[in-house]
This record gives C-alpha cells, sequence and structure tokens, in this order.
C-alpha cells in the first residue's frame, strides 16, 4: 500500500451481502438525485435562458452559484453534524436537498435561481462524503474502491438516464419540471436509506476539534487541489456542451440529449474504471487519469466539428470522471480522524473545479475565441493537477524515507 494511503476505513457494520446491496442501492439513488439536478442546468442552458429572459453565459452563474453552495456545503455541514450518527445525518442532508429543488422549480426570477441554486447545492457534497464512508464501513477493505464508486455510480447513471430525461421533459414540458422531478427522487431515497440502513452500534460520535486539526495537513489539501483544478477541465467542456453541439458542430438542440446519454456512457466507464484502478495502484492512479484527460481535452476542440465524431469525444470526456471514485477513496484513507471533513470536502474540490471550469471556459469564449476553446483551457487545468500530483508523491516518497530512518 501507498505510504499516503495507509489509513485505510476498517468495515465496522456486519451486513449479509444483499443487505449491503441494498444500502448501496439506496445510497447510488440520492446520488442519482444530485447528478440529475446538478446537470439539468447544462443540459437545459438554453431553455433556462428563454424562461428567465437571461443569457447563456449567465446560465452559466447559475451551475457555478450551485457549485460554490458545494464548496460552502460540504464543509460546513460536516462539521455541524459532525455528532449526529450517519444514518441521521444522510437522513437530514437528502431531505434538505429535496427542499432546496423544489425551490428552484419555483424560481421567479434570475436572482432567485441563483439564491436557490445555492440553497439547494450546500448538502451535496456532504451527502456523498457520508455516504462514502458508510459504504466503506459495510464493505471488506480490499474493496473500498469498488464500494465508494458504487456510490458515485447514481452519480454517473444520473448522466446516462437523469439528465437526458430532465433535459426532454424541460424541452417537452418546461425546464422547472426537471427541478420537481429530483425532488420525488430526492424524497423516495430518504424513505429507501430509513428503511434499508440499520444504525451502527460501533460507530462513535466525531470529535469536531479532532477532525479540523487531521483535516488541515499538507496530504489532504494537495488531494483537495488536484480534484479542484486537475478536475476542472470536464466541466469546462460538458457545461458549454449544448451550445457547442449548435453553434459549433451545426446539430439542432433535439441533439442535445443524445451528447447527454454519451456523456453518461462515460461517466459510467469511468466511475467503474477508477474504482478498479484504485484497489489496483492506490493513489499512483491519479496522473493515469489526469494524462488521458489532458489527452482528451486537446482532441475535443477538432472533434466538435464533426456530427460523427463529436458524439464519441463526448463519451471519452465523460471517463474523466474516474478521478472522483480514486480522490475519494483516497482521502479517506490520509486524513486519519477527519474523514467525514475529508470526504464531504472532496466535492467541494468538485465542485470548485464546476465553478472554475465554466468561469474558465467563460472567460476564454467571451474573449471571442470560440467554443471549441474549453478543450484547450481544459487540459491547461489538467496539467495543473498533475503538477500537484508530482509535489503530493514527492512529500509521500519523503515521509516514506522518515519512516524507514
Amino acid at each position: 500500500m501507498d505510504a499516503i494511503s495507509a489509513h485505510p476505513v476498517a468495515p465496522t457494520l456486519r451486513l449479509a451481502p444483499r443487505h449491503v446491496t441494498l444500502v448501496l442501492f439506496a445510497l447510488a439513488m440520492g446520488g442519482f438525485a444530485i447528478g440529475t439536478s446538478e446537470f439539468a442546468v447544462m443540459g437545459l442552458m438554453p431553455d433556462i435562458a428563454r424562461g428567465l429572459g437571461i443569457s447563456e453565459p449567465q446560465v452559466g452563474n447559475v451551475i457555478s452559484a450551485y457549485a460554490l453552495g458545494v464548496v460552502v456545503g460540504a464543509p460546513l455541514l460536516a462539521i455541524l453534524g459532525a455528532r449526529l450518527r450517519r444514518r441521521t445525518l444522510l437522513l437530514v442532508l437528502m431531505a434538505f436537498y429535496a427542499l432546496g429543488n423544489i425551490a428552484s422549480a419555483l424560481s421567479p426570477s434570475y436572482h432567485a435561481m441563483l439564491l436557490f441554486r445555492f440553497i439547494a447545492g450546500l448538502p451535496h457534497g456532504a451527502y456523498f462524503g457520508v455516504a462514502a464512508l458508510v459504504a466503506a464501513s459495510i464493505s471488506p477493505p480490499e474493496q473500498r474502491g469498488v464500494a465508494v464508486s458504487r456510490v458515485l455510480l447514481g452519480l454517473a447513471i444520473a448522466l446516462l438516464v437523469g439528465n437526458p430525461l430532465a433535459t426532454w421533459l424541460g424541452q417537452v414540458f418546461e425546464w422547472r419540471v426537471a427541478f420537481a422531478l429530483v425532488a420525488v427522487i430526492a424524497t423516495l431515497t430518504v424513505l429507501m436509506i430509513a428503511r434499508t440502513l440499520p444504525p451502527d452500534p460501533a460507530e462513535a460520535p466525531q470529535d469536531v476539534m479532532r477532525e479540523l486539526r487531521d483535516f488541515n495537513r499538507r496530504p489532504v489539501w494537495l488531494a483537495l487541489g488536484i480534484g479542484a483544478i486537475g478536475f476542472a477541465g470536464m466541466f469546462c467542456v460538458f457545461s458549454y456542451l449544448a451550445p457547442t453541439l449548435v453553434h459549433v458542430t451545426g446539430v439542432s438542440e433535439a441533439w442535445v440529449p443524445f451528447a447527454l446519454v454519451a456523456f453518461g456512457v462515460g461517466g459510467i466507464l469511468g466511475n467503474l474504471g477508477g474504482g478498479w484502478l484504485f484497489d489496483r495502484l492506490q493513489f499512483r492512479a491519479v496522473p493515469v487519469l489526469l494524462l488521458w484527460s489532458v489527452l482528451l481535452l486537446l482532441v475535443f476542440p477538432f472533434a466538435a466539428h464533426s456530427p460523427w465524431a463529436v458524439l464519441p469525444a463526448v463519451v471519452a470526456v465523460g471517463t474523466m470522471g474516474a478521478l472522483a471514485p480514486v480522490l475519494q477513496a483516497h482521502l479517506m484513507d490520509v486524513a486519519k480522524g477527519a474523514q467525514t471533513l475529508a470526504a464531504a470536502s472532496n466535492h467541494s474540490a468538485f465542485n470548485a473545479a464546476n465553478a472554475l471550469g465554466p468561469w474558465l471556459g467563460g472567460i476564454a469564449i467571451t474573449a471571442g475565441h470560440g467554443w471549441t476553446s474549453t478543450g484547450y483551457v481544459g487540459a491547461v487545468t489538467a496539467i495543473g493537477g498533475l503538477l500537484l500530483y508530482a509535489w503530493a508523491s514527492r512529500d509521500a516518497r519523503r515521509l516514506q524515507l522518515c519512516e524507514a530512518q
């Protein structure tokens, strides 16, 4: 095992394999609700722009508002909920998420939409962080990566099924229907978790001060930095996928749901591959995935000009999601006594990427570099993630040498 992955999460709740599957399904359903809501704005960008009377770059700000909510909410709610049992915290977070999406569906104006999307984003990271810890606590240590990837599989399936469905419903009826659908799914998740996940008698209350102390360590911050910067490229391309298809590829808006399905296929492949890769390479999976990301992002601007090449390229960009389970499992290992806070903050990092990517892409597009400039901007951010990995890897080798002496 890597020196930087020397503190694995031990299983604490013994359940029958079939029961484990039911719990993971319930947790993944919450991920499905979150993924459908998070990415629905991207697929409905033209519809929301028309419905609220704003520009498409302003809808990009709505995406960033949600991402900012995740960045703020993940560590804040993880700290505030530290003394709650994980089961109780999951139920509270998902109920909160349902309410945030009902508010989003009822938004009367652009500024209200910004506020409600920020609020809806608050429980996102904390939910995934706690769900990942629960998945690890009911799984054998050698299958932690796969268990975490199964929780995140709900997010990937949302890209394949939930987001295209929400986009289609929003185009046929009204964009508000997409967020109403998410609220229903989130409510069903609350019921399923309450029914399938028993309280863990071995779970001890978290010490908030210890969590903060163990969290404030360089291996944790470097891993979060890799996610925040290295993952921004995927969001940079995906956030502007709908207008890229219309204005560059030259296809109608009816193509957008199919492109979202393509991205979802890539997301599922990447998610499953990321969990498998972590169980074999541990933290060394990160540079493999970031180099793959650089290659894909440099190819995308060329593929975007052809209707025949763009969909395979979108599938490939979706596989960049493999970085999520790798960093999620790695953070649980290096965080020591700050596992809840670190696991939740991983989604703060990814949503910092979700804010950074559309913002940098919007700057490049507004400067006149065209819709396909998002690929080049994203490649630069992936290279930034590689530099942070090199820093973290060097620190780990130094630590290993010190321990050997």
